[in-house]
């Protein structure tokens, strides 16, 4: 086979195999939900209704990303930051459909993955509730409020390597990322039969599933895809009203994010719509404090950075801890993304928009701190409350994750990279991503 016949064979293989699964799905499955002999359950409209609504939230948060992302890169990368986290939404939702959902949430195999065939094309996902995942509510509708957090987590990944990575090589890194890190994640930490959830460790939204997995498959991508080109200190944001666009939006879509968890309308969601407001207002006031305690100007961009690291900060602890604590973990959580900013900076490490030092060691400072601080079913589980065994499992847990997430994510590059080089050449970093990648700039500035 010609080196050119190989070339259009990589481009069509896509199209054929989404065509392929467009025509499987044709075929009659069953969509009656599986469930224990005996055990009968009722659909709490109150409750179906507000995940319905909070399943929307937490959809709207992407393409806030996408502009809260957008708004940070070089005019002539805009484009290309906004549909590598665009193109989740596509993605990850046809394949969560295909196989995604049940190895996450499909029977357990050991604690550690779910049974790729337990609901393989959305067999046995229906419309009654599934008592282990959301009683209450329709289980299809628990799979798609999931969902939201699946095409999330690879987008928030695309801000470590913006501006250099080629779009058909991220496509699919963000297939691998999906089902062989985000679906074992997730089954280990919120299947009923995860060795995570087994010991006891608490993520009531995503801080550990979503954010520390990001954070470090960023990290790793930023090591392997090396710095971008003729980079210069004075470079600044492309448009900064984006950036604050993206930050109201995303924390708009976060109360469903963090108050959908609770699966229900009830005082557990206000519990953590409550914290939820309360971390990123603290977060974002205290890194606009740190940036005055040191002479620095007050920017309208560390405003809105400081407000997602809280936001991102009190997502595994939303649930389980009180308004005051909720306050602390922001406050905390900003001076440490805050210090790892600037240390970065010090680096070779080209985490183009800060994803590790915001996402990941956010993630880590609430994971911990919901170790320290958290009640569950009005039980004290936290170290504060004596539970310090109990306590022990959640750094030995960050150590798990973190070994998992970046050396298996630095080993997705390397596949992805064999398969489809990851970064652009040269002239095309050069001549930016809009033009080169997708054939569009971001504003037409012509006079026809």
């Amino acid at each position: 086979m010609t080196a050119a016949a190989v070339v259009a064979l990589r481009y069509r293989l896509p199209f054929v195999l989404i065509a392929i699964i467009a025509l499987v799905s044709l075929i009659p499955v069953d969509y009656t939900t599986l469930m224990p002999e005996g055990v009968l359950t009722e659909i709490n409209h109150a409750d179906t209704s507000w995940l319905l609504m909070a399943s929307a939230l937490v959809l709207l948060m992407t393409p806030g990303l996408a502009f809260f992302y957008g708004g940070m890169v070089r005019y002539k990368n805009l484009v290309s930051t906004l549909l590598q986290s665009f193109i989740a939404l596509g993605i990850i939702s046809v394949l969560w459909i295909v196989v995604g959902f049940s190895m996450a949430f499909g029977d357990s195999i050991g604690g550690i993955i779910g049974n790729p065939s337990t609901f393989l094309m959305f067999k046995n996902v229906g419309f009654a509730p599934n008592p282990d995942f959301g009683p209450t509510i329709p289980f299809a509708l628990f799979a798609m409020f999931q969902l939201k957090f699946a095409i999330i987590t690879p987008a928030l990944i695309t801000g470590g390597l913006a501006e250099r990575v080629r779009f058909t090589s991220l496509m699919l890194f963000i297939i691998l990322f999906s089902l062989f890190i985000y679906a074992p994640l997730a089954h280990w930490t919120w299947h009923p039969e995860g060795f995570l959830r087994q010991w006891g460790v608490l993520d009531f939204a995503g801080g550990t599933v979503v954010h520390i997995s990001a954070g470090f498959a960023a990290l790793a991508g930023a090591i392997f895809l090396g710095k971008r080109k003729n980079m210069h200190s004075h470079t600044r944001p492309v448009n900064i009203p984006y950036i604050l666009l993206g930050t109201g939006l995303l924390w708009f879509g976060w109360f469903g994010f963090n108050a959908g968890s609770s699966l229900a309308a009830d005082e557990l969601a206000v519990r953590a719509f409550v914290n939820t407001s309360l971390s990123s207002a603290t977060a974002m006031l205290t890194w606009l404090l740190t940036d005055g305690t040191l002479g620095r100007k007050r920017s309208a961009a560390g405003a809105a950075i400081g407000a997602v690291v809280g936001l991102v900060a009190i997502t595994p602890a939303a649930g389980f801890v009180t308004v005051g604590q909720s306050i602390f973990i922001g406050f905390v959580a900003s001076i440490v993304s805050y210090t790892a900013v600037q240390l970065k900076s010090r680096t070779n490490i080209d985490d183009t928009l800060d994803v590790f030092p915001c996402h990941g060691l956010g993630g880590i400072t609430g994971m911990l701190l919901t170790g320290v601080f958290a009640v569950e079913a009005g039980e004290g589980v936290g170290l504060i409350h004596g539970n310090i065994e109990r306590f022990l499992y959640y750094p030995l847990a960050l150590v798990i994750v973190s070994v998992f997430t970046f050396g298996g994510s630095y080993l997705l590059y390397k596949i992805t990279d064999k398969l489809v080089p990851l970064r652009v050449s040269s002239e095309q970093e050069e001549a930016g991503l809009d033009i080169t990648q997708h054939g569009e700039r971001a504003f037409d500035f012509s006079k026809e």
